[in-house]
Order: structure tokens, then C-alpha cells, then sequence
């Protein structure tokens, strides 16, 4: 009990960290390509992942684990971060940020395929009702709806709880951090050479707001956060674990009003407090 207590609550930091991501993407992408800033932020991660292994010394994984390592990173460094960008140019943060609830439901799902969970039936009623309230609200929401946004965002969903399950799985062997950690290094290359191809022109025009956004999904979205996350998913379970995503829609929301000043409709605020609600369910019957 206690080590599943633990897992929640490092679950628990890692969506409060989480939660600060889309709305520091939507301001990012009004200086920056969804391009470069997708590369760039992995590549600022990956320096530090970098230096964090060398400096404590951690032995390379084996060569069996690259293949999980490189899912993982096509889920959470590329994949996730990419699309939601593409995504934020066409809605707003707050409207993105309920389509999170459906990122424990995905979870679940790989979790139960790559992970060999087998969660009670009944967490997969609470489950499906918390995915049911969001994907309702995202399809009824009129003005804010776009398909150039939606698609990408559901598309990041998918890649991301792949991502998830397929991190916690190898943090039960390498540890939380050491998996983002050498995710990131295994994605250097790559994104090194890609944001090199697609950095801006020129730097004149971009503004405080869009170099902290871009430090804010750098340190804390691709790093910091996974520290929490992977370690949470690894001692309290994927599925279980993975539900405390239906809060950050409403952490989430909170920061866009505050920060960027959207409008949050009473609606999405309702829908949010009734898919809360499912989180104790699941986790009961996790």
C-alpha cells in the first residue's frame, strides 16, 4: 500500500507539471515553427539528460531496450510534442486541454497491451465515463471546433499513452529518469540536425513570453515532469496511475484563464468537475 501510495503521489507532480504544457506550447508557437519548437525543446532536454547520466555515471541500457527507448521517444519527444503544436495553431489552449481526458483511457489501453495489466471491469466503466464526458464535450463544443486541430490532438493522444506505458514498463527495470534520459539521447541526432533546418531567420521579432514558453516545455514538459510521471506509473500502475490525467484538464484550464486569458465556459468547467469525479472510481478499482 505504501508503495502504490508513493506511485500516486509522484503521479500526482508529474500532471501538476504536465498541466503547464499546452498553454506555455500555445504561447511558444507565436514566436516559433511547431517544427523548431518540437525540436528544439528535445534537443534542450537531451543536454541535460545528457549531463545528468554522465555526471551520476549510469551504465547504457541494452541493446534489447533501444526499440522500447525508441517508442518511447516517437511517443513523448516527437510525436505528442509535434502534434499538439500543429494542433495549438488552429485552437486554443483551454479547447486542446480536454482532449487530455482522453489520454488516460489510451494509457490504459497500452498499458493493458504492453504493460500485462488487467485492471477490474469496473475501473474500465469509470474510465470510459471519464473518456465518454470529454470526447461528448469536444464533439458538442460549436465555435471552438476544428478538425486542422482536433485530428492532430487525437493523433497526439494515441502516441503519447503508447509513450506512457511503454516508459513505465522499462522504469521498472532502468528507473524513471534514466528513461526519459536516454529517450531524449537517442533523439538527439535527429532533432539536432531538424532544428538546425527549421530555426527562425531571424530572433528580432520574438518576445519574453515565447523564450519562456519554450524553457518551460524544455525543463519541466520533456524532462522534470517524466522524472515524476515514469516513477509514478512504475510503483502505483499504468492503468491506475494514469487516470490522475483527468485532472489536468481542469489544472490546465485554470492556467489558460490565468495566463493567457482565454474564456473557460461553464461547460468545460462542469464537464471537468464530473470527470474528477471518475478519478476516485478508477482508482479504486484499478
Amino acid at each position: 500500500m505504501e508503495r502504490r501510495n508513493a506511485g500516486w503521489a509522484s503521479g500526482f507532480a508529474g500532471v501538476v507539471i504536465f498541466s503547464g504544457s499546452l498553454p506555455a506550447t500555445r504561447v511558444a508557437v507565436g514566436g516559433f515553427s511547431p517544427l523548431f519548437l518540437t525540436s528544439a525543446r528535445a534537443v534542450i532536454a537531451a543536454l541535460l539528460a545528457a549531463g545528468l547520466l554522465a555526471l551520476l555515471r549510469q551504465k547504457r541500457p541494452a541493446a534489447t531496450d533501444l526499440g522500447a527507448l525508441a517508442t518511447v521517444a516517437l511517443g513523448v519527444v516527437l510525436g505528442f510534442p509535434l502534434l499538439t503544436a500543429l494542433a495549438l495553431q488552429h485552437v486554443t489552449a483551454a479547447r486542446s486541454i480536454v482532449f487530455i481526458g482522453l489520454l488516460p483511457l489510451s494509457t490504459a489501453l497500452f498499458g493493458v497491451l504492453r504493460g500485462g495489466e488487467r485492471p477490474k471491469p469496473a475501473f474500465w466503466l469509470f474510465s470510459l465515463a471519464g473518456a465518454a464526458l470529454v470526447a461528448g464535450f469536444a464533439a458538442l463544443a460549436g465555435a471552438g471546433a476544428s478538425p486542422a486541430g482536433d485530428v492532430p490532438m487525437i493523433a497526439a493522444i494515441l502516441l503519447c499513452g503508447l509513450g506512457y506505458a511503454e516508459g513505465a514498463r522499462l522504469s521498472r527495470r532502468l528507473g524513471g529518469w534514466q528513461v526519459i534520459s536516454w529517450a531524449l539521447v537517442l533523439s538527439l541526432p535527429p532533432m539536432l540536425a531538424l532544428a538546425l533546418a527549421t530555426r527562425p531567420a531571424t530572433l528580432s521579432g520574438i518576445g519574453g513570453p515565447e523564450w519562456l514558453g519554450l524553457a518551460y516545455v524544455s525543463v519541466f514538459s520533456m524532462l522534470v515532469g517524466f522524472v515524476f510521471w515514469y516513477r509514478g506509473l512504475a510503483l502505483g500502475g499504468i492503468a491506475g496511475v494514469g487516470q490522475l490525467q483527468l485532472l489536468q484538464p481542469f489544472l490546465g484550464l485554470m492556467l489558460a484563464a490565468l495566463l493567457l486569458g482565454e474564456p473557460v465556459p461553464w461547460p468545460m468547467i462542469a464537464v471537468t468537475a464530473l470527470v474528477v469525479l471518475c478519478v476516485a472510481g478508477a482508482r479504486r478499482f484499478a
